[in-house]
């Protein structure tokens, strides 16, 4: 056994996820992301005497809707604290947040859903606050440089409890965390561009133990991979420490993604370091069950209930159904081209072969695909009424639609002569066809290696031009290979 395999991970997830709000939390500054440094900024982000807050409304729903979704109970009565601390990309020298009062408490979010390794890790809270500026180190060699933009730009903040017990499991996590941000359409997700960040508290103990070890916690992670790899690497180095008669200290640490390391930043303040105090500026804001109740009714359906939906009533597989929730907009077009169609299975295998391809080859999204799904729908239709083959369908039909997107699939059967031929008299022309062009196959195929017929049937689609009904051919085929 190996001396890693003595110890277990104990690991807790702090995720900030940016809302997509218009305006800041506290301003009415722009929050756009992108604009040029320092632009989006006024006297109240900065701070300036005499300036005063005034709540972005959208913060509440944005954070209720949230809460819902994953089964939180939502605050009544909430509050909000500085959070106090000197940093040059914090010009007020505090951030307005939530202390002793998160919107948010309970609730859970299910890793692996409907596998053998299904798992649901409880939420801590979630609160919401604003986001610090951006401190840039890598454009000037002598200065860091500061843009404010980012200053005021509204948060929430998603603690889970310490249940998570591996990197793979807080990989996992972090995805769905972001999965359901972008259903709910509260938080963009893009971690590149530091709208969803995540800070990992890690440590470890021998495995029976019933006392946590020393945490730390490691920060600076831009995708969900490298949350995985400095996870890793941070459970390694503290089983190594720990076996070399060493101890582990409360610090905070940066991972370096070009080696998968990570670094001591500074020793660990505790949250009293902070010097919590209630902000006099805004009153507390009473979330009352009717505004809780108005917010539900705008949630959508949620992925593990679309999960279902698809695998029970439409009876599509695990696989199928999970690649399409693994994108709301690559749902909403599934659900669209659904209302027009009953072969849901044909519908899915549309979506994530051809479709998908025609979309990663050309760098585009389902929001820019040109194709409506009701023509989709037409052009399985086609296949099901036998007029065209799936094959003549994808690799003649489904082209000229992506060029041409206001066409019907029939009028291009039809103009092309791709309409299928299932009339006897000409599949057994191009049955004759075949069988004088291959005699050493026809003598095989009657000797007993029926295998052949697979040879045979792609001649004689091939002879047709892939309008030969493959399923009357086949049969005609056999009969006639028998005689």
């Amino acid at each position: 056994m190996s001396v890693y395999d003595k110890y277990q991970a104990v690991i807790g997830l702090e995720i900030h996820a940016q809302l997509s709000t218009k305006s800041k939390a506290y301003a009415s500054d722009s929050a756009t992301f992108g604009d040029l440094p320092n632009t989006n900024i006024s006297p109240v982000t900065l701070g300036h005497p005499g300036t005063l807050p005034v709540l972005n409304e959208k913060n509440i729903e944005f954070a209720v809707k949230l809460g819902l979704a994953v089964g939180a109970t939502i605050r009544e009565n909430n509050e909000f604290a500085r959070k106090n601390y000197f940093y040059a990309d914090l010009p007020k020298g505090y951030q307005i947040t939530q202390d002793k009062t998160p919107i948010c408490t309970g609730g859970f979010i299910t890793l692996f859903p409907n596998t053998a390794k299904e798992k649901k890790i409880e939420i801590t809270r979630i609160h919401m606050e604003e986001d610090a500026g951006k401190s840039i180190h890598d454009q000037d060699p002598f200065n860091t440089l500061v843009d404010l933009n980012r200053a005021g730009v509204p948060l929430v903040e998603i603690v889970s409890e310490p249940q998570i017990s591996s990197a793979e499991e807080a990989y996992e996590y972090v995805t769905q965390v972001r999965k359901l941000l972008r259903y709910l359409e509260i938080c963009d997700g893009n971690m590149e561009e530091g709208s969803l960040r995540c800070d990992a508290n890690v440590s470890v103990m021998l495995k029976g133990a019933s006392k946590f070890g020393e945490r730390t916690e490691t920060k600076n992670m831009n995708s969900i991979r490298n949350v995985k790899r400095a996870i890793e690497h941070e459970i390694i180095r503290q089983i190594d420490v720990l076996e070399n008669g060493g101890k582990i200290e409360m610090e905070t640490r940066s991972f370096n993604a070009v080696d998968g390391t990570t670094f001591t930043m500074r020793s660990k303040e505790e949250a009293h370091d902070y010097r919590y105090f209630p902000e006099p500026d805004l009153q507390p804001v009473i979330v009352s069950q009717n505004y809780i109740n108005d917010v539900k009714t705008t949630l959508p359906t949620l992925p593990n209930e679309l999960y279902k939906v698809y695998t029970k009533e439409f009876g599509l597989s695990e696989y199928d159904a999970n690649l399409i929730i693994e994108s709301k907009p690559l749902g909403i077009y599934y659900n669209e081209l659904t209302q027009y169609t009953k072969n849901y299975k044909a519908a899915s295998n549309w979506l994530n072969g051809s479709i998908k391809s025609y979309l990663n080859e050309n760098g585009i999204t389902i929001e820019n695909f040109v194709i409506k799904p009701a023509k989709i729908a037409a052009l399985i239709q086609l296949i099901d009424d036998g007029k065209v083959s799936n094959t003549v369908a994808s690799q003649h039909i489904f082209p000229i639609m992506v060029k041409q997107p206001e066409l019907e699939p029939l009028a291009i059967a039809e103009q092309n002569n791709l309409i299928q031929e299932s009339n006897d008299d000409d599949l057994s022309s191009y049955i004759e066809q075949v069988i004088e062009n291959n005699p050493k196959e026809i003598e095989r195929f009657r000797n007993g290696e029926q295998q052949l017929i697979g040879f045979l049937m792609g001649q004689l689609m091939k002879t047709s031009k892939g309008k030969a009904d493959p399923k009357k051919a086949n049969s005609l085929l056999r009969e006639k290979l028998k005689q």
